[in-house]
C-alpha cells in the first residue's frame, strides 16, 4: 500500500496540516498508521466528512414559491 505525509494530504484535500494530523489522531482517516511523530495516510484515503456542518438539500422552485401563511 502506498502512503502519503500529512502535508500532502492537506495539500490533496485543501485543509490545513494541523487539520489532517487532528483528523488522524481522532482515527477518522482509515487505515492511518503512526511511525515516530510522522502520520501515513493511505493515498488512496477520503477526505472524512465535516462534522461540523450539516449539508442540507437545496429548495427546489415550487418550495421557494411556497409561503409561510
Amino acid at each position: 500500500m502506498e502512503y502519503m505525509s500529512c502535508p500532502e494530504a492537506a495539500k490533496k484535500w485543501g485543509i490545513s496540516e494541523r487539520r489532517v494530523q487532528i483528523l488522524c489522531k481522532e482515527d477518522r482517516i482509515p487505515g492511518v498508521s503512526k511511525i515516530g511523530y510522522m502520520w501515513l495516510i493511505p493515498k488512496d484515503a477520503k477526505k472524512p466528512a465535516d462534522r461540523r456542518r450539516k449539508e442540507q438539500p437545496l429548495p427546489t422552485p415550487q418550495e421557494r414559491g411556497k409561503s409561510n401563511d
